[in-house]
């Protein structure tokens, strides 16, 4: 008989990269949110931010020894969703049980399916509910960039003194995104960073604004660090107002541009209910690279 995969857990995000970054580097697009938030968390700790209590990484092993699965618990906002990338099932039912024997409480779980349903489900049985998806997201990586038409205006990278529009902006984006997704405002659970954590994305130069040919800002674009060679773009954001003139068409193809040119591989996630996010990424040559879903446990 097969040994069963084994979990092992980490509370320090650089000691995790450590274990794991060969297995994350071999999938770096797949990975791209583990990879992005891990980097950050280990950054800030090397600066003498402490990790917030609760945050773990984890990391599946199979019987010799080899790293087949990761995910880790880090979100900063309730009800703080674990994020899983592929792993076998076994590990993905394992770490539900290990959820459950600790008493550690899950009520959403993230990432990439089938472990992410796999894993719920099984909070699900232990605990008593039903699973649901709150939101259906795919993942895409850009192939051959296809500039869209022109748009009069430019792009350029937001300076500090943008830090009140940006969070204004980045308050809006999901709030917008659920609407245009046909679910109620808010509905989401999800990030909006503090001012201190904008400023220093803004400071890193990934934080871009469109601007129309009056010098306003009509559009928001922003970016990861690049992780393992790969740049996640998000989010894209165009108020109410300012839709329908191709802004957003034209921001993500030049940031995607630039991005490239510093050498990086470029990915987006896009909401499966948005029809008109999906449309206009494949016109610029995004294609789907996995499925995945945030799901909640409903008691």
């Amino acid at each position: 008989m097969t040994a069963a995969p084994t979990l092992h857990f980490h509370a320090d995000p650089g000691e995790f990269l450590a274990v794991a970054g060969d297995h994350l580097a071999a999938d770096p697009v797949v990975g791209t949110v583990v990879a992005s938030v891990t980097n950050r968390a280990a950054a800030r700790r090397a600066e003498g931010v402490a990790t917030p209590d609760g945050d773990w990484w984890l990391v599946v092993r199979d019987a010799r020894g080899a790293v087949v699965g990761v995910g880790m618990r880090a979100a900063p906002f309730p009800p703080r969703p674990p994020f899983l990338l592929p792993m076998p099932t076994e590990a993905a039912v394992a770490l539900a049980r290990t959820w459950h024997g600790r008493g550690e409480e899950v009520t959403a779980v993230n990432g990439a399916l089938p472990a992410a349903r796999e894993c719920a489900a099984e909070v699900a049985r232990l605990g008593g509910g039903r699973v649901e998806v709150a939101q259906h997201t795919r993942l895409h990586e850009l192939d051959e960039l296809m500039p869209p038409a022109s748009a009069p205006g430019a792009l350029r990278v937001a300076a500090e003194d943008d830090v009140d529009l940006v969070a204004a902006w980045y308050d809006a984006f999901m709030a917008d995104a659920d609407e245009q997704a046909g679910r109620a405002r808010g509905a989401s659970a999800h990030e909006t960073p503090d001012r201190e954590e904008l400023l220093r994305r803004i400071r890193g130069g990934r934080v871009w604004l469109w601007t129309d040919p009056a010098g306003r800002p009509v559009h928001l674009t922003a970016a990861n660090p690049t992780s393992f060679g790969v740049a996640r773009v998000g989010p894209v954001y165009t108020p109410p107002q300012q839709r329908g003139r191709g802004w957003a068409a034209a921001a993500v193809a030049e940031v995607s541009r630039l991005l490239r040119a510093e050498g990086a591989r470029v990915c987006l996630y896009t909401d499966q209910a948005n029809p008109t996010s999906n449309r206009l990424y494949a016109r610029l040559g995004f294609r789907p690279v996995v499925d995945m879903a945030n799901l909640v446990v409903v008691r």
